[in-house]
């Protein structure tokens, strides 16, 4: 299968009071179409920064981040953002919902179309992930499963072929997180890549390929392959 996205070594160091923290070191990282990754590890082990770096949120000190067969390294901030858009769905562990905003309004804001498409598309995908009747409310009057939910049809709203998602779960109770992982692995069986950030040992339970971040440098742990 062709890789729907790649990291080909990654590096990205910080300074903390004045010494340098590599935090990733040549990381390579293939993601492929129908499958769930998981990125595990220890707080700190940048996972977060790997996953940012992978969606064109935070770009690599070295190395360099493909989106199918396209080098994402040398493209212009503009560039980047509308493959971002069209091509990676990003899903943030605490929402980042608009809350001034009905639920139907944050799920049709990302869209780059037409805005009467975007809300109708935006309709279809409440109604997939359960919240069709909920479509009016704004953030502070659903539950924060319902919310994940919101945020999830939002990062689909332009149908794009790579999904990824910061500690999907971390904030959910054990119905909402089982609803949630359900819809992932629907995502991954109708040909899309998901990437999930996690702690939780039932999300990496789901996941096909299981990578663990220990010192800067990504081991696999598992795969169904």
């Amino acid at each position: 299968m062709s890789a729907l996205l790649r990291a080909e070594g990654v590096g990205k160091s910080y300074s903390l009071r004045g010494k340098r923290v590599d935090v990733l070191q040549s990381v390579d990282l293939t993601v492929r179409p129908g499958e769930i990754t998981a990125l595990v590890g220890r707080s700190g082990s940048g996972k977060t920064t790997l996953l940012h770096i992978l969606g064109l949120l935070t770009e690599p000190d070295h190395g360099r981040v493909l989106v199918g067969e396209t080098d994402t390294s040398g493209l212009t901030d503009n560039a980047l953002a509308d493959v971002r858009r069209r091509r990676i769905g990003f899903v943030f562990q605490h929402y980042n919902l608009l809350p001034q905003h009905s639920a139907l309004r944050n799920v049709a804001v990302p869209y780059v179309g037409r805005r009467a498409q975007g809300e109708e598309r935006a309709r279809r995908l409440l109604d997939r992930v359960g919240l069709a009747e909920r479509a009016c409310h704004v953030p502070g009057e659903l539950s924060g499963g319902e919310q994940q939910r919101v945020a999830l049809a939002r990062a689909l709203v332009n149908d794009p072929p790579v999904v990824l998602a910061d500690e999907p779960t971390g904030n959910l109770d054990e119905g909402s997180e089982r609803v949630l992982l359900g819809l992932f692995r629907e995502l991954a069986d109708e040909g899309r890549a998901v990437v999930l950030v996690t702690h939780n040992p039932a999300v990496s339970d789901t996941a096909d390929v299981v990578h663990r971040l220990d010192a800067g440098a990504l081991v696999t742990e598992g795969s169904d392959a």
